[in-house]
């Protein structure tokens, strides 16, 4: 079966039954593969998730790494600490209708632990190439709930949200040559 095939088959199966497989299908790449937006529980979920690993992984780098990482590193601490705190706010206040996850995914997790791995140019080269592919996903996550998201104050949000994240993508990316 061809890649779309697999794309329509999951997402078929994905809208016709519950919450938990629409999860499966943006855990999957299903839903960014078909620029279907995330569901807001999902999108937190992932956004949450993607700014502990950015937090955990340049603290990790701080200690680890060279002078220009390191200062990429902290302004990562910086900004995903940010953001973290406002989608935070959000839901605390109601604004958004859904729950925060008080622990990264397992896929972050697994990419922090091996980085807890390495050390020297291993770990900076590790580092740099799991930059540019998480703030990949955080940009086109962040596209796809800013133009078709369900929640106006998150959708507002995102829009306001992805130009730093495509920045931070700039950045690692820069980084990674």
């Amino acid at each position: 079966m061809n890649k779309f095939g697999l794309a329509a088959a999951i997402l078929i199966v994905a809208s016709s039954t519950s919450a938990m497989a629409q999860s499966a299908a943006e855990k999957t790449g299903v839903n960014s593969l078909m620029g279907v937006p995330p569901k807001t529980e999902d999108f937190v979920t992932e956004a949450a998730s993607s700014d502990m690993f950015e937090i955990e992984s340049s603290k990790l780098a701080l200690e680890r790494s060279d002078a220009a990482t390191k200062t990429f590193a902290q302004q990562m601490i910086t900004d995903h600490t940010k953001t973290s705190t406002e989608i935070k706010m959000m839901v605390d206040t109601g604004k958004v209708k859904a729950q925060v996850p008080t622990a990264m995914s397992a896929s972050y997790q697994s990419m922090l632990d091996k980085l807890k791995g390495l050390q020297g140019d291993d770990f900076t080269k590790q580092y740099h190439a799991d930059q540019e592919d998480v703030h990949e996903d955080a940009v086109d996550l962040f596209k796809r709930y800013g133009e078709e998201g369900e929640n106006a104050d998150l959708k507002a949000w995102a829009v306001k949200t992805r130009p730093a994240l495509e920045h931070h993508l700039q950045m690692a990316t820069d980084m990674n040559k």
